[in-house]
């Protein structure tokens, strides 16, 4: 299979901050989407499984077509990373299984703000269960900070209402699920070397069934030829706009640009689905979230240190090593 060279650099210029800008935009008003949806008629769960199933389909088109015959094969070869592979795909498949139910529950910018824990848990288990990931002093109290920053934000819903403790929970055990997934993959040497395209199939092809079989058994099935066109132009965001082309041009930014100077842009993310959520919904954005919110980016931002923190397996930079935003 030929092979194209890409020329790398070793700071993020202004080109790739416009474009993470844009990212994490993107990736903050999914959760506004998925609002949108459930009330135009679309289940939480029928979306999760369509978008897995739909973007499935179309990262397997863009391996065949653009990564060549020999990629495409390996897509379906049994080999060392598919048991570890359908442990992630069940991981991910759980993440949304509370993820979407929990957006349902709460508001857009607490959903996000909490699904974007997911470095806290990662750093927490890579301490717990990779011995040469242990933390330093500085990263656990970056770790104290972030969970700081958690409890501020739970406080501010119960003082100001809005959300839900149950939509809460559910969207901070979507961020611990998404941890466990990077840590997953940081400790199977056959997912370290396997391709991030391949990665994110494993998990979309896996996931789908879990989330449409939860949907039928919850009865969304009955519902969706109710759904509005806008329901379908939020769900068509959520697949095409989010869960592919963005992350496609994430994939594209890994390989030019340094990792963890990269990662350190997602923290903009939260704070964008909360603008979203106020702007677009009219959300309550208090103070004490917004203190929260700068909490938990200090925090991981001290966890993601450089310095005494050593590189996992495949040289990517520690805590953020699953390859793809949800």
């Amino acid at each position: 299979m030929d092979t194209v060279a890409v020329q790398r650099r070793d700071h993020v210029d202004a080109t790739a901050i416009a474009v993470l800008v844009v990212l994490c935009t993107l990736w903050g008003v999914q959760q506004v989407a998925v609002k949108v949806a459930v009330v135009q008629g679309l289940g939480p769960l029928l979306q999760a499984g369509l978008r897995s199933a739909v973007a499935a389909v179309l990262v397997l088109g863009w391996i065949a077509v653009k990564e060549g015959p020999e990629a495409f094969r390996a897509v379906f070869r049994r080999d060392a990373a598919l048991g570890p592979g359908i442990v992630i795909a069940v991981l991910f498949g759980f993440e949304f299984l509370t993820l979407y139910p929990g957006l349902k529950l709460t508001t857009a910018s607490r959903g996000v703000l909490f699904l974007y824990t997911a470095p806290f848990f990662t750093a927490l288990g890579a301490h717990l269960f990779l011995p040469h990931e242990r933390l330093t002093l500085r990263q656990a109290l970056g770790l104290l900070i972030a969970f700081g920053g958690v409890a501020a934000a739970f406080a501010d819903g119960l003082a100001f209402g809005g959300g839900s403790v149950a939509g809460d929970l559910l969207c901070l055990a979507a961020g611990a699920l998404w941890g466990a997934t990077t840590v997953v993959v940081k400790a199977s040497p056959s997912l370290s070397r396997t391709p991030s395209s391949r990665i994110l199939l494993i998990q979309l092809v896996g996931s789908a069934p879990i989330l449409l079989g939860a949907s039928a058994l919850a009865g969304e099935m009955d519902h969706w030829p109710h759904a509005t066109a806008l329901a379908w132009a939020a769900l068509f965001y959520q697949t095409v706009i989010v869960a592919f082309l963005s992350y496609l041009v994430w994939f594209a930014m890994i390989i030019r640009y340094p990792a963890g100077r990269l990662a350190g842009f997602t923290f903009l993310t939260p704070l964008f689905g909360i603008l979203a959520g106020a702007l677009l919904l009219g959300e309550h954005a208090s103070i004490a979230l917004l203190a929260g919110l700068v909490a938990i980016a200090v925090g991981l931002r001290l966890v993601n240190s450089r310095g005494p923190v050593r590189q996992g397996r495949g040289g990517v930079e520690w805590p953020f090593r699953r390859r793809d935003p949800p």
